[in-house]
């Protein structure tokens, strides 16, 4: 395992540099002059030229990434050109908020994924299968804004048991937290749910048809042991994988849902640096997105040897 752990983190040297050519290349595309944007409506010519010397956008753009990359291999990942703040403070601010919304909904997605993904694969062809079946269509077909309406209509208009929209931090009121927080997570974790659950349905499918689970039925073991030791363990690995890659798809922000539910997260953050053409907060945004991606994957690979003993060897 540490052979494994040591070969994946050489490998993360160069792909995180060229990551970060593609994101700096990239983020030179967008139209618009972040200077003009910044001088306002009555864009001084001085002004502007100051702006652009302070933010080195008057260097070439080799340059520029050679100035970024050498601030971010020393933790500096630079300034936000709007806000006026360091682009790692805006970073440490937003991440607790992303990281307790993703882990909320992943926790809800794979709670109902794998275990209606079970009951689908020992109930195959039954009404079981079907109703599982269907909801896992439902969930992921379900376009993410309208069920957060519909759920803040409901719970929150109608019934009035949880806040339409805001977020309490975590250590401020746990209680209140959850409230703001529950019905975003249960949004996000429901379409993947329904991703989990046909990845899981196949893979227990084919696990219970496997030699290892005819003979543990042979000797005489009880079917839940079977379904739950045997079958469900070594099926976990495609769903290790998935939910690896999904959770770092929540860490990285989601847009409509946190504009729907007015979370502060890295989602609203992005957004609004691309819009106001603010380089720096995209590129580090971006960027450790992308380190996350990549450690989720070295972690999924530890999953893998961790529930799968034959891997190990």
């Amino acid at each position: 395992m540490l052979t494994l752990i040591g070969k994946r983190l050489v490998q993360l040297v160069p792909t995180l540099f060229f990551v970060s050519v593609i994101i700096f290349s990239l983020q030179q595309l967008l139209p618009g002059d972040p200077a003009l944007i910044m001088a306002g409506e009555e864009r001084d010519p001085a002004v502007i030229e100051q702006i652009r010397r302070q933010y080195r956008l008057d260097q070439p753009v080799p340059v520029q990434y050679l100035y970024w990359i050498k601030g971010v291999l020393t933790g500096d990942l630079g300034e936000s050109m709007r806000l006026k703040t360091s682009v790692g403070d805006l970073i440490i601010q937003k991440l607790p908020v992303t990281l307790q919304l993703a882990t909320m909904a992943m926790v809800i997605a794979l709670v109902i994924g794998i275990s209606a993904g079970i009951i689908s694969a020992v109930k195959k062809d039954t009404v079981w299968d079907y109703a599982v079946n269907v909801l896992a269509l439902w969930g992921i077909s379900t376009p993410n804004f309208w069920l957060g309406i519909m759920m803040i209509f409901l719970f929150a208009v109608t019934l009035g048991w949880l806040p339409a929209s805001g977020y309490v931090p975590l250590w401020e009121d746990w209680r209140q937290s959850l409230a703001t927080t529950i019905m975003p997570a249960f949004v996000l974790g429901n379409a993947i749910a329904g991703v989990i659950m046909r990845h899981t349905r196949s893979a227990m499918l084919q696990a219970l048809q496997s030699d290892y689970v005819r003979t543990a039925r042979a000797k005489g073991l009880a079917e839940r042991r079977v379904v739950l030791k045997h079958a469900m363990r070594n099926a976990l690995t495609p769903v290790i994988t998935l939910g690896a890659l999904e959770f770092g798809t929540l860490l990285s922000g989601a847009v409509l849902t946190e504009q729907i539910f007015t979370i502060p997260g890295f989602g609203k953050l992005i957004v609004d640096a691309v819009f106001n053409r603010d380089y720096a907060v995209v590129q580090g945004v971006v960027l450790v997105t992308a380190t996350t991606y990549i450690a989720l994957n070295l972690l999924a690979d530890i999953g893998y040897i961790l529930v799968n003993p034959r891997l190990r060897s």
